[in-house]
């Protein structure tokens, strides 16, 4: 008998906690504890006092894990609310990255002009490289670096993904 596989799917998790230390750890301890794995994750303080942050999780599995996984979420105490964005609605992410490249002549010329193209803008300049920054869709920014890679890519810093469900209420 043959046992078929669920196909993996692609989560934004927005998760909203209490500001305090070790959320984080027992948050990450929960994925590695049951293997699953965090493609992305940012943190940030989102509220005027300090006391809650959110917590973005980009992660894949099938439909029955990613349930388990919010489920599991739901249950630690400083968690005040987990929301998979990605099924929610409409929603809009981004991600920021530094990207540097070195490169002389041509090589300079095309890293300009690929990086106008993509909405990139140089942050820093020296005589043989630069360093662009770059703000969009995971997607996008994997394509610029992939390019960037052909005229003398040599490292990227990245954020991380953010997400935020459109319309005017809060989620």
């Amino acid at each position: 008998m043959h046992i078929r596989e669920e196909a993996s799917e692609r989560h934004v998790l927005s998760i909203t906690v209490e500001n305090e230390a070790g959320i984080l750890a027992r948050i990450a301890g929960m994925f590695t504890a049951r293997g699953y794995n965090i493609a992305s994750l940012t943190v940030a303080d989102i509220t005027e006092d300090h006391k809650i942050s959110r917590i973005t999780i980009v992660t894949s599995g099938p439909p029955k894990v990613i349930d388990q996984i919010i489920a599991q979420l739901d249950r630690l105490v400083p968690v005040h609310k987990v929301v998979d964005l990605t099924e929610v609605g409409p929603y809009v992410e981004r991600e920021l990255a530094l990207v540097k490249v070195a490169g002389t002549g041509e090589s300079r010329i095309e890293a300009l002009r690929l990086a106008d193209a993509f909405r990139a803008k140089p942050v820093d300049s020296t005589i043989e490289s630069f360093i662009f920054e770059i703000t969009g869709t995971t997607e996008k920014i994997d394509s610029f670096v992939a390019l960037m890679r052909q005229v003398g890519f040599v490292e990227v810093g990245r954020t991380g993904v953010v997400g935020m469900v459109r319309g005017k209420e809060p989620v």
